[in-house]
């Protein structure tokens, strides 16, 4: 293997970084284009507005079951096929939910977007790779460029819509289904990022320099720290649960209080810009003062969330600003805990580990939010704020019992990052 200076590795990662944050965009524009279009479509073709959640239900699922293929096939063959793959899978479900249109059936609608679905286990996965080659100094803050990225298409993809309908038109589809040729376009041109881009592949070269470590190629641990990984994985998972909760109820309960949609939509898109636009920030704080200190930070906030979701669920501007919060909150502990499960893990069992932590978060993230339908339906929106702090409650003494075991940073790695608490 040709010798690799840190200068060198440092110039590949920020391609990396860029191919990456270029390929979040365009899946993003996809995905942002069509999720709403997937309930309705979902209600129309059912004949019944009590199936317009399948949607949601088959986009998460196809992202669950995703997680763990994807991450195998990255640890056999590398992040460049394994989001390849993905993103190709998530094209052929908008080809499927456009056939699904035409000849208006709902099997093969919740076909399509399963596997449409795909695509957001492609953007997890993502944020995963920009930890491969990346410098401990500043690991966390690659991988949180990756999630800010997903702004982009969260912003700009709902306002694709009535531009999408009207090539529906022109080409002589539904008008429905206008919106996922943007997402056949967007996932297509996401597949040609990856595939041409991640040349070498990040993950490939991280476990070559690890068999020939050479003095600045810290790339991760020499030993297996379980204990934290776990504790990364349930920050995660639960984080996720915590926020799926309570945001998936707000707009009923909202709507259910008299808001307006204009204010349940600009409450959501609050909350959305809460997830990713301040990731960076989370990821800088995560470079210098730890992950888990991070997370902790998150769960502060999420708790905050809560109690303003909670005691002011009558009052339209505390939801607001817990919505905005619970975003803030679900940024600070997925990105540093993203960070730390890759810490914590070597190199040869990573992607195979984060596969699992991604089908555990988008499993809690589907479960709390079915579950979050029956809290409310028996306690309210505020007993369903007051219930979930619970979630919270779980991670922090989580953390609490990682720190009575004196788990700090696995041996082998060079330590300017604390995992004290």
């Amino acid at each position: 293997m040709t010798a690799i200076t840190e200068t060198d590795l440092q110039a590949l990662q920020r391609r990396v970084r860029s191919i990456l944050i270029t390929g979040q965009v365009m899946a993003g524009l996809g995905m942002g284009a069509t999720l709403s279009m997937g309930a309705i479509l979902a209600g129309r073709l059912s004949g019944s507005e009590a199936w317009s959640g399948m949607a949601a239900t088959m986009s998460t699922l196809g992202a669950a079951v995703a997680a763990v293929p994807l991450a195998r096939l990255a640890a056999r063959s590398g992040r460049r096929i394994s989001l390849f793959t993905g993103a190709v899978l998530a094209a052929a479900g908008a080809v499927t939910t456009i056939l699904a249109t035409v000849v208006e059936l709902f099997p093969v609608l919740l076909a399509g977007l399963a596997l449409i679905g795909v695509g957001t286990a492609v953007n997890l996965q993502s944020r995963f790779a920009a930890t491969d080659i990346a410098n401990d100094k500043t690991r966390s803050r690659d991988l949180s460029f990756v999630v800010w990225a997903t702004t982009v298409g969260a912003v700009s993809g709902p306002n694709l819509i009535t531009p999408g309908e009207a090539l529906g038109s022109f080409l002589g589809l539904p008008e429905l289904a206008g919106p996922f040729v943007f997402t056949l376009a967007a996932q297509s041109l996401a597949a040609v990022v990856y595939v041409v881009g991640l040349r070498p592949d990040p993950l490939l070269l991280a476990k070559e320099l690890s068999r020939s470590p050479s003095p600045g190629h810290n790339l991760g641990p020499s030993v297996d720290n379980v204990v934290l990984a776990r504790t990364a994985i349930v920050s995660i998972a639960l984080s996720h649960a915590t926020m799926g909760s309570v945001m998936a109820m707000t707009p009923v309960h909202l709507v259910n209080h008299g808001a307006s949609l204009a204010i349940v939509g600009f409450t959501i898109s609050l909350h959305i810009a809460g997830m990713y636009a301040l990731a960076p920030l989370f990821g800088i704080l995560s470079d210098r003062i730890g992950r888990i200190p991070t997370i902790l930070v998150g769960q502060a906030i999420l708790l905050a969330s809560l109690l303003f979701t909670g005691f002011g669920s009558e009052n339209e501007l505390a939801v607001v600003v817990g919505l905005i919060l619970l975003g803030l909150g679900w940024s600070a502990a997925t990105v540093a805990g993203s960070t730390l499960l890759t810490e914590s893990t070597v190199i040869e069992k990573r992607a195979s580990r984060q596969g699992v932590s991604d089908l555990l978060m988008s499993g809690s993230g589907a479960a709390g939010g079915a579950l979050a339908g029956v809290v409310l339906a028996f306690l309210g929106y505020n007993g369903l704020s007051f219930v979930t702090v619970l979630l919270v409650a779980v991670v922090v003494i989580r953390i609490a019992l990682t720190a009575q075991k004196g788990t700090g940073a696995p041996r082998g790695v060079a330590e300017p990052i604390t995992y004290d608490i």
